[in-house]
């Protein structure tokens, strides 16, 4: 158990919300169809968060191989704004490279065997989603792709994170795709995206010294960086509508818009951020739960963290109030 939690930890379960909550959600999506089950929907979720944890090892052996990644600690000790290292088990020597590459595959496979199960059920459908997603995790950051390293790291969260993922979920879970759906999972795969993007913003200076392109280093403008941003938030906003206004979704997913005061002041908080990057954060209760707040703040990383939990948190109130809109719909009898 005691090595089951160190893996967990360092697979970086505090990021989990960007597959658990699309996975929630298209869940609740499927609930009611006529082929329903609730088994292959658990399979499905708990495929596609072990999925998760292993592009996230998967990701650690990739960028050690290419720096060490205590590169970030010099950085700090210079005076410049970074994080701690980014996977310290391994620069401590709690683990080696050979056990974070086994602990990557333990993971991976015990998602593509979920992905089997529900094959047997469901067909060839979501074994080529499985396949498909696999496939673009392991290109995120490891050879040849390497997409994270071009700006295309951002652009393929979210499709992965968005459509593939809760596509799959969702046929999964009962057996059919709707178009509809599109309506929901681009919104919440661009604001799993965010969450990616607002990081790469603040990590601008450690990757673009490593020579990782993020979209933000590949941008190289911080008034660019946030007219992206701007966007990014805005779209999901867009698409809902978009959804209304065609007749795709009942006019109750207009609930989605109350997410529009976090989503404010995350852009407010990034803007201050690349103005001013030293200027302090406080933190309030209504940007949602910040969870070990009190070893961020010992560790001096609160300016990073807080709009690290803001953008997360606005991906989980967008979905909750998803989920209440199509709680109403059903209600109502409206698609």
């Amino acid at each position: 158990m005691k090595l089951l939690r160190f893996w967990i930890k360092n697979a970086r379960c505090h990021a989990l919300a960007q597959s658990a909550w699309p996975s929630f959600l298209a869940v609740a999506l499927a609930l009611g169809q006529a082929d329903f089950s609730p088994l292959l929907a658990l399979a499905a979720v708990c495929g596609v968060m072990l999925g998760h944890m292993g592009c996230n090892l998967f990701d650690d052996y990739f960028d050690f191989r290419v720096q060490n990644t205590s590169f970030r600690n010099t950085m700090a000790r210079e005076g410049m704004r970074a994080r701690i290292a980014k996977c310290p088990y391994l620069t401590s020597g709690q683990a080696t490279l050979g056990q974070l590459l086994a602990a990557s595959c333990v993971c991976s496979g015990l998602a593509l065997l979920a992905g089997l199960l529900i094959w047997l059920r469901r067909g060839e459908p979501i074994l080529l989603i499985a396949l498909f997603t696999a496939g673009l995790g392991l290109a995120y950051s490891g050879w040849p792709l390497r997409l994270s390293y071009h700006g295309l790291g951002e652009l393929l969260i979210g499709l992965v994170f968005g459509p593939l993922l809760m596509s799959g979920v969702y046929y999964a879970a009962c057996g059919r795709l709707d178009s509809s759906i599109l309506f929901i999972a681009v919104p919440v795969g661009l604001l799993v995206m965010n969450i990616i993007y607002v990081h790469s913003i603040m990590d601008y200076e450690p990757d673009k010294r490593v020579g990782k392109k993020t979209l933000a280093v590949l941008v190289n403008r911080r008034g660019f960086m946030l007219t992206i941003l701007g966007l990014v938030l805005s779209l999901p906003y867009l698409f809902i509508s978009a959804g209304i206004l065609a007749g795709r979704l009942s006019p109750a997913y207009a609930l989605a818009f109350l997410t529009l005061a976090p989503a404010a002041m995350l852009f407010r908080l990034m803007r201050q951020y690349t103005r001013d990057p030293r200027k302090p954060v406080r933190r309030r209760f209504w940007m949602g739960p910040m969870s070990g707040w009190d070893r961020v703040l010992a560790n001096g990383i609160d300016w990073f963290m807080l709009r690290w939990f803001l953008a997360r948190n606005l991906l989980v109130f967008f979905c909750l109030s998803i989920s209440a809109a199509h709680l109403a719909s059903s209600v109502l009898g409206r698609p």
